[in-house]
This record gives C-alpha cells, sequence and structure tokens, in this order.
C-alpha cells in the first residue's frame, strides 16, 4: 500500500514524533506527499518560523520521499470533487480538495490528522498516524 501523506503528518514526522516517525520507516518506499503539501511546508520555513536547520531538514525530507505534481488528470479529478463536494453543500478548501484529488487519482490512501477534514470525499482511504 502506497500513502499520501498531508501536511500535519509531514510536520509531526520533522518534529520527531514518534508514531510517524515508526510508520515512515515501516512504510519506506512507499511514502509521497503532494507538491501542495511541499508548499505548505515551504511556506512554513520561509515566513522565518523555522530555523536554519530546520530548513534544511525539510529540504532533506523532500528528498525521502516522492513528491506529486498537479497534473491534467488532478486538476480534473479536483474540479469534479470540488463540484460535488459544494453540490452536496460540504464545500472543503481548495488545497485539501487538491490533495484529496492527488490521492483518488493515484489510487494513495491519504494520511493526515485531520481526517474530519476529508470525511466527506468518497472513496478515498483515510489513516491517521497521530492517533493513538
Amino acid at each position: 500500500m502506497r500513502f499520501l501523506l498531508d501536511t500535519n503528518v509531514c510536520s509531526s514526522y520533522l518534529k520527531g514524533e514518534q508514531l510517524v516517525w515508526n510508520r515512515f520507516v515501516q512504510h519506506s518506499g512507499g511514502l509521497a506527499t503532494s507538491v501542495v503539501c511541499a508548499g505548505e511546508l515551504w511556506t512554513w520555513v520561509k515566513r522565518g518560523k523555522a530555523s536554519t536547520k530546520s530548513q534544511q531538514a525539510v529540504a532533506e525530507f523532500y528528498t525521502l520521499i516522492d513528491i506529486i505534481e498537479v497534473d491534467m488528470e488532478v486538476a480534473l479529478s479536483f474540479g469534479e470533487l470540488r463540484a460535488t463536494m459544494m453540490d452536496q453543500g460540504t464545500p472543503m478548501p481548495d488545497m485539501d480538495c487538491l490533495i484529496a484529488a492527488t490521492a483518488l487519482v493515484h489510487d494513495l490512501t491519504l494520511v493526515t490528522h485531520n481526517t474530519m477534514d476529508f470525511a466527506n470525499v468518497g472513496l478515498l482511504r483515510l489513516q491517521d498516524w497521530l492517533a493513538p
């Protein structure tokens, strides 16, 4: 099984959260994140909330996992998902919708601590590696 890591899980890994580290080692080679999450992490770095050591850790982290870009298939899935969620009266933030679309298109399980944010997305497999 392959996994798409949400920003909060990537951040927990970088902070040394043991539960996430254990899963990271267990599933090494099957981990990816979205270019959206990579951008969110880098925003944190560039806004001055990260030390130079943390900046290096984030840059190194990007080399340890696959970074999945938004291509046309993901873009179309995003549009379809966003329209469906809006029609159901359960719109979600665009970035979360892009992350969900990426997981769906690439048949990945989305790993997030914010499972409720994605609970209304049909067919999306979710795991929370921070839950005890």
